[in-house]
Order: C-alpha cells, then sequence, then structure tokens
C-alpha cells in the first residue's frame, strides 16, 4: 500500500474503537514500526488523530461552542491548581501580565495572590474580580462583546484595549490545541488571544492535556508563538515530541508537584 492508503486504513481501524497501538499496526499493515509511525504522525499533523500511550486515537469532533465557565470549572481542579502554581512561578518582580479567559486562568489568578508589584490586565471577568479581593496590583479589564457563558469580553473592541499595553507575558489558555496550533469556537476570542501575545515579550500556553487533539472551527495561534506551553503529564510522549518540535519549552506538572 501506499501512504495514502494505509493512513485511510488506520483511519478505518480506529473507526469505533477507542485507540490502537503501534504493535497492532505494524502487524495489521504488515510494515516497519518506523513507517507506522511516519503514517500516524501524518495523520497528527493534519489533526485526524491524537497520539496516546503506545498508540493513536480518533482526535475529538470538531467543537462548535466551548462549556459555560460553571462546567469547566468542576474538571481538572487539581491539575488546574498545579498549572497556576507554576505558571506563577515565572513572573519576575514588577512584569506587566496579560491573563487570558477561563477557569485555568483563574488559578494562575489565584497563585498571584500577594503579588501587589503586578500590572495584570485580563478579558476575564472571574479573573478580575478574584484579582481585585486579593492582590493589590494594578488590574486593567479589557472591555469589550460580552461572552455571557465564559464569562468573559471578546471581539475587536478588547483586542484594541490590550494594543494599549506593552506586556512582559501572555498567558494564554486553550480549549483546543494540536502540533497545528490553537483552535477556537468564536473568531472573536482568536482576536484577544493574538493580540495579546503580539503585544507581548513573551507568550506562555497554559492548558491541561484533556484540550491537545481537541479542535474547534476557527484556527487561531502557531505552537511557534509561545515559549513555553505549561501542561499536566498526561499529554502522550508522541504528542510531547510534536509540541516540542514546534519550538516551545515544554514544562510537564503534575498535581501535587512542589514549584
Amino acid at each position: 500500500m501506499i501512504p495514502a492508503e494505509r493512513q485511510s486504513h488506520i483511519l478505518r481501524l480506529l473507526a469505533g474503537r477507542p485507540a490502537i497501538g503501534i504493535g497492532e499496526l505494524t502487524q495489521t499493515l504488515n510494515v516497519s514500526h518506523m513507517t507506522v509511525r511516519r503514517d500516524l504522525a501524518h495523520l497528527a499533523r493534519s489533526g485526524r488523530v491524537v497520539p496516546v500511550s503506545g498508540g493513536v486515537r480518533l482526535a475529538d469532533p470538531v467543537l462548535s461552542q466551548e462549556a459555560p465557565h460553571h462546567a469547566k470549572a468542576a474538571l481538572h481542579r487539581d491539575i488546574k491548581l498545579a498549572l497556576g502554581a507554576r505558571a506563577a512561578a515565572t513572573v519576575p518582580p514588577g512584569a506587566a501580565l496579560y491573563l487570558d479567559a477561563g477557569t485555568t486562568m483563574l488559578a494562575v489568578a489565584d497563585a498571584l495572590t500577594g503579588r501587589d508589584d503586578l500590572t495584570i490586565v485580563t478579558n476575564d471577568f472571574v479573573v478580575l474580580e478574584r484579582l481585585a479581593a486579593r492582590t493589590r496590583a494594578v488590574i486593567h479589564h479589557t472591555g469589550g462583546l460580552l461572552d455571557r457563558e465564559n464569562r468573559s469580553a471578546i471581539g475587536e473592541g478588547a483586542a484594541r484595549a490590550i494594543g494599549a499595553f506593552r506586556l512582559d507575558i501572555a498567558f494564554i489558555s486553550s480549549s483546543s490545541f494540536g502540533a497545528r496550533g490553537l483552535s477556537v469556537t468564536d473568531p472573536g476570542k482568536g482576536q484577544v488571544k493574538e493580540a495579546a501575545v503580539a503585544n507581548a515579550t513573551a507568550a506562555i500556553l497554559v492548558a491541561d492535556s484533556s484540550k491537545f487533539g481537541r479542535r474547534a472551527p476557527y484556527a487561531s495561534l502557531p505552537l511557534a508563538a509561545f515559549s513555553r506551553v505549561i501542561t499536566d503529564g498526561g499529554l502522550p510522549a508522541e504528542a510531547c515530541r510534536a509540541v516540542e518540535a514546534c519550538g516551545p519549552r515544554l514544562d510537564i506538572v503534575e498535581p501535587g508537584a512542589q514549584r
């Protein structure tokens, strides 16, 4: 079989199955491990499969919309706390930061409690409230079009407001990312993320491993836009290699780990 035929056959084998191991694929296709890995790498780059330990699974269906804030807040709490602590540990004294929208960014905000030396810009109303209650840092909200479900501001107005700042670090969240970069359910969300990264000296993606391999309809930032990706140990080895091949430093955090 030529590569395109093998890759189509792999996708058919995955239909209705949670995952397939590399060993099984080499036997079924009667090819070497190297050939299978090349085929899987091509399918992963195209967003059709996601690496898992020892094999692959089909990529999740395209997300048409994100879960509301209250639903996301209940997911992966320990992991988010660990990610937030690691992100906060990268912040130097007196820095100007952008905190993106989302419950992972809320964990970053919690980890910055007591950092009264910072200037923080955010488009998230819950992050704004948390920071206002727990720190004396200088805080700016972007304003913009209201995203009720995620309790944040999006769109051109928010992006334009970010352009008034010169940021040291932009902390970006994502509900869906892969080797091809971030994707978003609304172009207005992408506008805000892209403006923050464009106006920052460094950009750091903070997202738990469950977000890898998920896709949304609109392309946003490439992974090459980030100097670092902070995630957890659930990211499979193949996915780790895919992230690092794009340029960012991969920073793996485990719940309960010391900073």
